[in-house]
């Protein structure tokens, strides 16, 4: 297998997600408050515009409809055949945040601002609204599509961020359900997407990572983006998470899921019960996050963030509680300070993976706070003993 074959089939590794909780806490079924309203589609768009629903533009765009499947759906608008029902987040501002339905809702908006023509080879019925946009519709079409009415979930305010989680986990989409980092994404605000985004396409966290979270075009062979479902993100929030790391303060959590949900709120400024990220600490953390994805590439090279001991020559898909374990650890030195040392560094994290207790800390009930303490612990120890030798 070539060396771009291998990168190619790395995965990231899912073993750390299996036993996140720090508590089992059945939800309290009076806590969750779901409603269920009925929109006409000149309605939804128009809150689209004036920026009361938030479609969340990034979000899964990696999986953006194909021309297809946009005019499928429109000329089966059209035909009066009912949509799948929606899911909203309603904010404490009363704005909503689609949580499922995200292209369902893009496309149909676009098609309402003319941005999308239908196509004969795309229809399957109405084959003689070739070339229409939704301006050339006849008065009785457009009235038709206009006043569709569409049902839409919300899950209010008022249901605790962590029940929220736990419902928009249980949701399944069209395509297929939702991954944890997407979740927290359409709970979130522009402020903590555009920094998650921003730390998550440095060049320096492109390299770090040996370029995983890119593929080639099929059809062109030019290399984009992908996120992975987001993963990429995931990665540089448990980095802001875990950076000053506060056991007392994560055991109030009942979950790391829930921890996490609270630290995108502290990096949106929406918080209510912790400290915002101010704009200099939003500064400070990508500096830290940058110094500790080039010390990475630079020291660890293909072992970074990977379980790979000592011997072993095929290195392990990406592991998140290694990712935060080493990166959190590398941030706290200067490249030149560590640099000198590279070949006693590499070899050193790579035998951490032969004490059991690190071992499980990265791969078992990686929500635990011992867990977490441990792993975060045992890289710092070992730069501290090489740089004090």
């Amino acid at each position: 297998m070539s060396q771009e074959e291998e990168f190619a089939a790395d995965e990231v590794d899912d073993s750390d997600l299996s036993a996140g909780a720090l508590s089992v806490k059945p939800w309290d079924p009076a806590k969750i408050r779901i409603t269920t309203k009925n929109f006409s589609l000149r309605e939804v768009v128009q809150q689209i515009n004036d920026g009361e629903v938030d479609l969340a533009p990034d979000f899964q765009r990696d999986y953006v409809w194909k021309e297809r499947q946009r005019t499928r759906l429109i000329e089966s608008v059209l035909l009066g055949i009912p949509l799948p029902a929606f899911y909203f987040n309603q904010d404490r501002d009363g704005s909503y945040q689609v949580v499922d339905g995200v292209q369902r809702l893009s496309t149909i908006s676009l098609f309402m601002r003319d941005g999308h023509l239908l196509d004969r080879r795309d229809l399957e019925y109405l084959d003689d609204l070739h070339g229409s946009n939704y301006s050339k519709l006849k008065p009785a079409a457009l009235r038709r599509f206009r006043s569709t009415q569409i049902v839409v979930h919300v899950i209010e305010p008022q249901t605790p961020d962590e029940v929220k989680y736990d419902i928009f986990g249980r949701v399944n989409t069209l395509g297929s359900p939702l991954s944890a980092q997407e979740i927290r994404h359409a709970m979130s605000k522009p402020r903590s997407r555009a920094f998650l985004r921003e730390l998550s396409e440095l060049a320096s966290f492109d390299i770090a990572t040996d370029w995983h979270f890119w593929r080639k075009d099929p059809s062109t062979g030019a290399r984009i983006r992908d996120s992975g479902r987001m993963t990429n993100r995931e990665l540089a929030l448990r980095f802001c998470a875990f950076v000053d790391f506060n056991y007392d303060e994560y055991r109030s959590h009942s979950s790391l899921d829930a921890f996490l949900v609270e630290v995108t709120r502290r990096l949106d400024g929406t918080s209510e019960s912790e400290r915002s990220i101010s704009a200099p600490e939003l500064g400070a953390l990508r500096n830290r996050f940058d110094r500790a994805m080039e010390a990475a590439a630079v020291l660890l090279g293909r072992a970074a963030f990977r379980r790979m001991p000592p011997g072993q020559s095929r290195r392990g898909p990406i592991n998140r509680a290694v990712f935060e374990s080493q990166a959190i650890a590398l941030s706290e030195y200067p490249i030149t300070e560590l640099r000198p040392f590279a070949q006693e560094i590499e070899r050193k994290f790579r035998q951490a993976f032969d004490d059991a207790k690190y071992s499980k800390a990265v791969t078992v009930g990686t929500g635990d706070p011992n867990a977490v303490a441990y792993r975060l612990d045992q890289p710092r120890l070992i730069l501290r003993r090489i740089l004090d030798a």
